[in-house]
């Protein structure tokens, strides 16, 4: 069996309730791939040397323009074959905001969006990696209220 190597990456459930009270998740569309064109949650890579907090606000700053200085963890997922790139675990933190802030897609990112979170459960299929599960953990842990 060959040596496998690990990946870092942090992700970011960023939730707000918009103007009907609706309880809403910022999504990025993913310009690359794996699942380029589909939803995702804010993220990415962790640089060498930098800490997984520190990467969730880059990777959210660079992909969406919002800065969120208080993010907590929801958890750390590493479960093999979560990402077809190979062994990868990603620390997930969480933040809400009292309404939602307009993004602007950047970075790899095509286009950044607040969905209902009703609708991305609706539709799991639109969201890439295991980032329905991220976001029913975040929830499930009170992170929204």
């Amino acid at each position: 069996m060959a040596d496998e190597v690990a990946r870092l990456t942090a992700d970011v459930v960023l939730l707000a309730r918009d103007g009907d009270g609706e309880l809403c998740v910022l999504l990025i569309r993913r310009g690359w791939d794996p699942f380029a064109g589909c939803w995702a949650l804010p993220g990415g890579h962790v640089d060498a040397g930098e800490d997984t907090l520190a990467a969730a606000r880059r990777e959210l700053a660079e992909e969406t323009g919002l800065p969120v200085p208080g993010l907590d963890l929801v958890g750390v997922y590493a479960d093999p074959g979560r990402d077809p790139r190979g062994r990868y675990v990603t620390f997930a933190y969480t933040a809400t905001v009292t309404h939602p802030v307009t993004p602007i897609a950047g970075d790899d990112a095509t286009e950044a969006s607040w969905w209902p979170v009703d609708e991305v459960f609706a539709w799991p299929d639109l969201v890439a990696f295991d980032h329905c599960q991220i976001l029913r953990d975040s929830l499930r842990a009170g992170h929204w209220t």
